[in-house]
């Protein structure tokens, strides 16, 4: 397994690498925008990076599955599955803010064990594999090799700082408890997208909490936080599931991960 996961997150790197390439060019420009069948907006960039991704893991590994948010499911042969969110925080991208992300994951029999957020604008990118530390590039130009990274040991939720994309994303949560966990918490801030749960596992921000997530918006997360020390669940603080609620509960320390679910209780 070890040998096949080395080979897979050299994919999963060059799957980051592919996707800003096409990426790059759009950003701050008059990019096309069409918006889904749930309001949610989508540009040329986002269904040109999945397809250049697509055409990588098709060439290197055609017998996985693969799970993209513009294509839907590819079946596959095996117990592998490549889950892609070419930009996650579309929104963000056409807007001109560089806190939008790439997102890949590889799920062995549901599992994450790859985890990549890259942010194409600034060279950063997160690199979590199953059974090791995570790895951080710090990109903005720095020549400085990836390196360990870990999250911060906050000791209490009245000293944490909660981070969550929208408040729009919260009018739609199963539960109206979202508010007890602000209360809780020692500061609140807004608009991270997939960038948040990077500076989580920097030791940036303690909390997220957010809802009406899919597996693609999940997936990458799982090993990238748990590699550097943190926990992701639900808000039940149950493993994630495909077939799950959509709520994600992320924690830079474990130890709050029981306070935070009691807050998004009933």
């Amino acid at each position: 397994m070890s040998h096949d996961l080395d080979t897979f997150a050299a994919t999963a790197n060059a799957l980051a690498d592919v996707a800003g390439t096409v990426i790059r060019p759009w950003f701050r420009t008059s990019v096309g925008i069409d918006d889904k069948a749930d309001e949610s907006p989508v540009t040329i960039a986002d269904r040109t990076a999945e397809r250049v991704m697509r055409a990588v893991l098709a060439e290197r590994h055609p017998d996985h599955a693969i799970l993209g948010e513009e294509f839907g499911l590819h079946a596959g042969n095996s117990d592998w599955q490549w889950t892609l969110d070419p930009i996650d925080g579309t929104r963000a991208f056409i807007t001109g803010r560089p806190t939008f992300g790439t997102l890949i994951s590889l799920s062995h029999a549901g599992t994450p064990v790859i985890g990549v957020i890259d942010q194409p604008i600034t060279g950063e990118r997160w690199i979590g594999v199953a059974g090791r530390g995570t790895l951080f590039r710090p990109g903005f130009g720095s020549l400085a090799a990836p390196h360990v990274i870990r999250t911060r040991a906050c000791a209490s939720l009245a000293q944490a700082d909660l981070s969550c994309t929208a408040v729009e994303m919260l009018e739609d949560a199963p539960r109206p408890t979202w508010k007890q966990l602000k209360a809780a918490v020692h500061r609140v801030s807004w608009g991270g997208d997939c960038y948040a749960y990077g500076l989580l596992a920097l030791g940036q921000i303690d909390v997220i909490a957010e809802c009406t997530m899919k597996p693609w918006d999940w997936a990458a997360l799982v090993p990238v936080i748990e590699g550097a020390g943190g926990r992701v669940t639900d808000w039940n603080g149950q493993i994630l599931r495909a077939d799950g609620d959509g709520t994600v509960l992320a924690v830079g320390n474990p130890a709050l991960l029981d306070a935070a679910v009691s807050c998004l209780k009933e």
